[in-house]
């Protein structure tokens, strides 16, 4: 199957099966989280969401390329006043199902609202876990670096013999720097810290996130021509990016009036190859 653009009205465990192995060169999708969205997605049981979801890994991993990445967005829910390890448990279960587990990215939600609990305070970050099929993968980091900031004018202003070769990390980490490398840089790689607002205006759905989010990922891990799939593409926000940066698109949707919103907001019918 090859396409420019494809939004499949499904189930992902079953339309994925469509789609040609090692074809995707990157996954960003934010499934439905334990016990949450029940009224468009029926909600899974926190106990029984890892059996639920692999039989969907399993194909992601047959799809996606080589050297591509796999980022899912997903958070933790509290079960009788305790946080539930379903989180935790998915992503053990990933590893033996032969997933490398890269790297986690925290979304810090900056203009998250107050809230009382009796023994917790509010989320305002999400969990973006990136996975690989190996060590190996495409990253282009200089895609997404931002401005040094001001703590470079004092921290390099004076840079002692240490900060001027590569010297052993005092925590015993081996990983140690070499400060001198961002004298007279103005831009730096950013953290795994992502600063993001939430998406005020939700387009109809019960969960979306920004953009920016999406979009950010597709930089980093994607060229232009790259194929980009969203097997749980709710509002379509991760194609909407996908499209806008000149990359290929496919996405998959269980809830049909969401595929009507995606194909009207992208301007294609369901049967559009381009």
């Amino acid at each position: 199957m090859s396409t420019d653009f494809l939004i499949m009205l499904g189930d992902a465990a079953i339309e994925l099966a469509q789609l040609n192995s090692d074809s995707v060169q990157l996954i960003v999708t934010s499934p439905p989280y334990a016990d949450q969205r029940k009224r468009t997605y029926g909600g899974i049981h926190p106990d029984e969401y890892v059996d639920w979801f692999l039989p969907i890994s399993r194909e992601l991993l047959r799809v996606l390329s080589p050297r591509g990445t796999f980022i899912l967005n997903i958070k933790e829910k509290a079960v009788n006043g305790e946080r539930h390890t379903y989180v935790l448990d998915l992503i053990k279960a990933l590893r033996e199902q032969g997933w490398f587990w890269t790297e986690e990215f925290i979304w810090h939600k900056k203009n998250s609202y107050p809230g009382k609990w009796p023994n917790r305070f509010r989320d305002s970050w999400e969990r973006l876990l990136q996975f690989n099929k190996s060590k190996k993968f495409d990253m282009y980091q200089e895609e997404v670096m931002v401005p040094v900031g001001d703590w470079a004018k004092v921290r390099l202003s004076k840079l002692s013999n240490t900060d001027k070769v590569r010297d052993e990390s005092k925590a015993e980490s081996g990983f140690g720097k070499n400060v001198s490398n961002w004298v007279g840089r103005d831009m730096v790689y950013p953290t795994n810290v992502i600063h993001m607002a939430t998406e005020c205006n939700n387009q109809g759905h019960s969960a979306v996130f920004p953009k920016q989010l999406p979009e950010w990922f597709i930089k980093l891990f994607t060229v232009r021509g790259d194929t980009v799939l969203d097997p749980f593409a709710g509002s379509g926000t991760t194609l909407y990016a996908a499209r806008e940066m000149k990359r290929k698109a496919i996405g998959i949707e269980i809830v049909p009036e969401y595929v009507e919103a995606i194909e009207s907001r992208l301007g294609y019918s369901q049967q559009t190859l381009l």
